[in-house]
């Protein structure tokens, strides 16, 4: 049994050292993505603090299919190129967006999210979904965050097997 512990209070470089830790002792051991992703949501939505969402959406015939998350009940699909989660996806990039409600075509699952990070994940150049997390607080997010959670990803994808998913 793995107690998630929270980063609240510490500098964010040490909140992710202390993430990144916790993920790679939840992911010993197991090579199923989807477990991974699950437990990855999971150790995110508890040790982040101020986050009200944090999930995985998968490709699936160009669309982004809801995975494994925690938080309030999320939109099912998302087109490639709709919304933060379909941008970030269909250019491959990291997307920090600081107030949602600015964000042209932003699509809202959860009306308390005010900011946002959608993390894609890559594995030999093919996208096979993203890590997106959600704030209540405008600006949450920043460019130590789209570090910490690049990280988290890279992890992610070292430690599990999405073989089947991959494009």
């Amino acid at each position: 049994m793995h107690d998630v512990k929270t980063t609240a209070g510490l500098p964010k470089a040490a909140a992710y050292r202390e993430i990144l830790g916790q993920l790679a002792a939840l992911f010993s051991g197991e090579r199923s993505g989807m477990a991974n992703a699950a437990n990855m949501a999971a150790a995110l939505y508890q040790a982040l603090p101020d986050v009200n969402w944090a999930g995985f959406y998968f490709l699936q015939e160009g669309d982004l299919v809801l995975g494994p998350f925690q938080g309030k009940v999320a939109c099912v699909r998302i087109r490639v190129g709709k919304g933060v989660c379909g941008t970030a996806a269909k250019r491959l990039e990291t997307i920090t967006v600081p107030d949602v409600n600015a964000f042209p075509g932003h699509i809202a699952c959860d009306s308390a999210s005010r900011s946002e990070i959608v993390v894609p994940l890559i594995r030999k150049g093919s996208l096979i979904g993203v890590l997106d997390v959600d704030s209540p607080t405008l600006g949450r997010f920043d460019r130590e965050d789209a570090a910490g959670l690049g990280a988290a990803v890279d992890l992610l994808l070292l430690a599990s097997d999405f073989g089947r998913l991959a494009g």
